[in-house]
């Protein structure tokens, strides 16, 4: 009878207040620890609606394995999938560590596989035709051609560059600014002396806004700008050059470009602020075939053995 209410009682939705504790304690960033719960509260709600168990001990491989596919036949995506898989799994490791179930129903499970999806890689042609849109020396201009800047030569994640503080640039020194990276690990990103001469120009424009003492970097007609608006900036600037564009792209084709021009692997693992070598074969994917057919054209055999003598 003891086992059988403390099923009862030790819930999914009971602990979901333990496990977002045990998130902000293990210093998760908001963005993690919303991907997680979400996904808790989606499987407890499948639960509940299928009539399956809810309690922590009673949960089978079964019943996750059902909600996964309840979830696919929704429509959601295998990338999607792969999220609420990984959303899920830390939670019934925490509950192992805490002494609420013998063994996670998750440890024999394999994540849903994902299509290798290509990200496009932005040209040369591409890139100029995009900073050509901030040719201005207005204030939107010169701060819009900043942050262009900024994503194509240091290839930061948008919540990194979004997230730049003025004290946080050094333009005396190294020409570098700190960023806070994923899993809230602080880092420092670097670019070159053309995005330092556009950041510098940006900073004398914004000194003459009543806001100018405001700690964010990046200001808008209505005080700082939040990640959403830095993406919409570079849609707006993508479509006036006729480009398709999103912030994740210029991570893509810094990471190709770098690795193209003989950049070692490990220099752009530092650089990109990846902790697992697993991240360079996803960047590297995107630009590995117009990198093979490049280093091709140089070492091609045909034009050996057809040259003159």
């Amino acid at each position: 009878m003891e086992t059988r209410n403390r099923r009862d009682i030790v819930t999914l939705r009971s602990l979901r207040g333990s496990w977002e504790r045990a998130l902000k304690a293990r210093n998760r960033s908001p963005r993690t620890i919303r991907s997680y719960l979400d996904s808790l509260d989606d499987l407890a709600e499948f639960l509940e609606s299928s009539g399956m168990p809810t309690g922590v001990t009673s949960i089978r491989r079964e019943h996750i394995e059902s909600f996964l596919v309840a979830l696919a036949e929704k429509g959601l995506k295998p990338a999607s999938l792969a999220v609420a898989y990984r959303s899920i799994r830390p939670f019934f490791r925490w509950l192992v560590d805490e002494d609420e179930i013998a063994r996670s129903p998750m440890e024999r499970m394999h994540q849903p596989s994902i299509p290798e999806s290509m990200v496009p890689i932005l040209s040369e042609v591409q890139l100029r035709a995009l900073l050509d849109t901030t040719r201005g020396r207005g204030y939107v201009d010169r701060r819009d051609r900043a942050i262009l800047m900024l994503f194509i030569d240091s290839g930061a994640r948008l919540s990194e560059i979004a997230g730049i503080k003025v004290a946080d640039l050094d333009l005396e020194r190294n020409n570098t600014a700190l960023v806070m990276g994923k899993g809230r690990l602080p880092r420092a990103i670097a670019f070159e002396a053309q995005t330092a001469m556009a950041l510098d120009r940006y900073l004398r424009v914004r000194n003459q806004r009543p806001d100018r003492a405001a700690p964010d970097l990046w200001l808008g007609k209505y005080g700082p700008m939040k990640a959403s608006g830095l993406a919409q900036l570079v849609r707006r600037r993508g479509a006036e050059a006729g480009l398709t564009i999103h912030p994740h792209m210029f991570r893509h084709t810094m990471a190709h470009n770098f690795l193209a021009d003989g950049g070692t692997e490990g220099d752009l693992m530092s650089l990109a602020g990846w902790r697992s070598p697993e991240m360079l074969r996803v960047y590297g994917r995107s630009g590995a075939a117009q990198r093979a057919r490049e280093a091709h054209r140089s070492r091609s055999l045909v034009d050996r053995v057809t040259q003159r003598r």
